[in-house]
């Protein structure tokens, strides 16, 4: 009797760990076709890119402090002819006005505000984002975000 009862508990532990692999089987052949996808926002065939300002700050040893601003993401990848609105929220740093080089794309970040930017660019390449403000490593730079057109 004692053997029959042992038999059965053996049993209902295999028959529970069965189920536990059949079910975990199950779900990973489902997933296995899953992707992530980044940056797919449309608004009428116009994709959405956001970034920020952003301010690394410490202290040194001797006291002295030491600041860099940045843009993030510092790269953003677009199609050649895309329509995109990048907009550009202003975390740190009171105001970083910036330019698009080899455009005519001017504008000014503010803090606490976002800017709209509308892209569109005809011709491959990369375009720099750069801040008038934090330009090189004396002002606190540089402060230049990529922008590659394929």
């Amino acid at each position: 009797m004692k053997f029959l009862v042992l038999k059965k508990e053996t049993l209902l532990f295999f028959v529970a760990v069965g189920i536990i692999l059949i079910t975990l089987s199950a779900w990973i052949m489902l997933k296995a076709g899953d992707t992530t996808v980044f940056n797919q926002q449309k608004n009428n065939d116009i994709r959405e890119i956001h970034m920020v300002t952003a301010e690394f700050s410490t202290k040194l040893k001797s006291g002295k402090e030491m600041e860099a601003y940045r843009w993030d993401p510092g790269t953003v990848f677009l199609e050649k002819d895309e329509k995109v609105r990048l907009f550009i929220s202003g975390i740190n740093g009171e105001e970083h006005p910036f330019y698009i080089e080899g455009t005519n794309i001017k504008g000014k970040v503010i803090k606490g505000e976002e800017t709209v930017v509308p892209l569109q660019f005809d011709k491959e390449g990369t375009y720099r984002l750069i801040c008038e403000v934090h330009s090189d490593r004396t002002h606190n730079g540089p402060m230049i975000a990529y922008i590659v057109v394929d």
